[in-house]
């Protein structure tokens, strides 16, 4: 990597890792039939009012996992467009089951890196919400410098997001959270929601994932942030 790649304002560190994991013949299927359907090009820039065919608030979730939380966020805001983004193609397989099985025609999904996609495909001031749920936290000291959430990745978001729109994110490791919290509040871009400047209840529209609830009922804690951007 050049020393002007280190220094270009959007990190070309991955934060993540191309695991290629086993498909079920489901996710194969929802793979090999409805692919065109719902996943669109990385290389094109994306024309939401054309593909969703309607004018409606956009808003984007990052590394979706398994789309359990996207498609029931999809399902209750029916009023709303969602792109999900995910690099594992299991859990574009699941989620492109679950949008078939309820018929939920709000959802498009990019398979492919969440900052290239930010960068590339979606336009300034075009996001009412970008959503990071339980993103890979890297907790050795030594992999943090992959953390999605750096200062180029916040000044990212201000771009992308409209005035008022919103960046949600969540985590169950207590380091994320604290070191989300001091890039975030360091972006004069953008305010805290969080009464105390903190964290935040996790609000009634973010779904418990089977994930989270298992960890609560061990004892983990969860942390939600939700900072939004500011007029002007």
């Amino acid at each position: 990597m050049s020393e002007q790649d280190e220094q270009s304002p959007i990190r070309k560190i991955r934060s993540f890792i191309l695991r290629q994991g086993r498909l079920t013949q489901g996710q194969q299927f929802a793979l090999d039939n409805f692919w065109v359907k719902y996943c669109l090009d990385p290389k094109v820039a994306l024309d939401a009012n054309n593909i969703f065919g309607r004018y409606a608030p956009l808003c984007v979730e990052i590394g979706f996992g398994n789309g359990e939380c996207l498609a029931k966020l999809a399902a209750e805001n029916p009023d709303k467009d969602y792109i999900g983004i995910e690099v594992h193609r299991p859990g574009v397989g699941h989620l492109i089951i679950q949008l078939e099985q309820q018929s939920l025609q709000n959802v498009r999904i990019y398979c492919h890196d969440a900052v290239e996609i930010l960068t590339n495909n979606l336009a300034d001031n075009s996001l009412s919400a970008v959503h990071l749920f339980f993103p890979d936290p890297w907790h050795k000291r030594k992999h943090h410098k992959r953390r999605i959430v750096q200062a180029s990745f916040v000044d990212l978001l201000a771009k992308k997001l409209q005035a008022d729109g919103y960046f949600h994110a969540a985590t169950d490791w207590e380091n994320y959270a604290e070191s989300m919290l001091a890039v975030l509040s360091a972006n004069d871009r953008f305010s805290n929601t969080s009464p105390t400047n903190t964290y935040c209840e996790r609000p009634t529209h973010r779904p418990l994932t089977k994930f989270e609830q298992r960890g609560l009922r061990l004892g983990h804690g969860v942390w939600d942030l939700i900072f939004v951007k500011n007029e002007g």
